[in-house]
């Protein structure tokens, strides 16, 4: 009985640890993908229409699938060549310190609640065109979640203005949050905001931590 008590709830339940790299994997499938989109343009079109996250191909032909292969999806080079680049600084450092299973874990539930979450706005505002693509989300939600296990980390901006995690985080919160509402681009700001709450969840549903709690105890002492 006791041991059965001492069990941890399912959804805490953690993996055995192992590091394998998953980083690296998500990076190459990434660029294989948009290479192969490259140099065959009707593969891009192809993937543009069945990948890309779409409210109108989701409710009416119930493609589910893309709250996931949209992340998997970029629309040129810079696109996929940045968001890769954030990938490999804050993901091979996040995916040590949890391990590769959760990694992976963390990596695809943020990646398709930010999706979901931006589906639903789509969804209820009536904007029915717009094909939603790109790992930006996940990627916001990795550097949400290095931030958490790496609060006193610095990082340079433009390799030249130290920053800790915790608060290059609250930085582009504000710059997506001014984006959204007042920028005309078709960047998704909405949907990289929605990769921190999606990490934020993350953490209190599935590993019992409460991000906050953690930097306002480091920046105490």
């Amino acid at each position: 009985m006791n041991q059965r008590k001492n069990k941890p709830f399912i959804l805490r339940r953690p993996f055995p640890y192992t590091y394998k790299r998953v980083t690296l994997s998500i990076i190459l499938i990434n660029f294989i993908i948009f290479g192969i989109s490259y140099i065959y343009p009707a593969f891009f079109q192809y993937a543009h229409y069945y990948g890309a996250m779409n409210v109108y191909l989701i409710d009416n032909f119930h493609m589910y699938w893309q709250f996931i292969t949209y992340m998997f999806v970029h629309q040129n080079i810079s696109h996929v060549f940045f968001n890769m680049l954030g990938l490999l600084v804050f993901g091979l450092n996040l995916e040590k310190a949890i391990g590769s299973k959760e990694f992976l874990l963390f990596y695809i539930v943020c990646g398709a609640l930010s999706g979901f979450f931006s589906y639903l706005v789509y969804k209820f505002t009536g904007q029915y065109r717009i094909f939603l693509m790109g790992a930006s989300g996940a990627i916001y939600s990795v550097l949400f979640a290095y931030a958490v296990f790496f609060p006193r980390s610095i990082i340079f901006i433009w390799g030249l203005i130290p920053v800790p995690a915790p608060v290059l985080v609250l930085i582009y919160a504000l710059i997506e949050i001014g984006s959204q509402f007042l920028g005309s681009s078709n960047v998704a700001h909405m949907t990289h905001l929605f990769g921190f709450l999606a990490a934020w969840l993350y953490f209190v549903i599935r590993m019992g931590i409460h991000p906050i709690k953690i930097w306002k105890d480091i920046y105490r002492h």
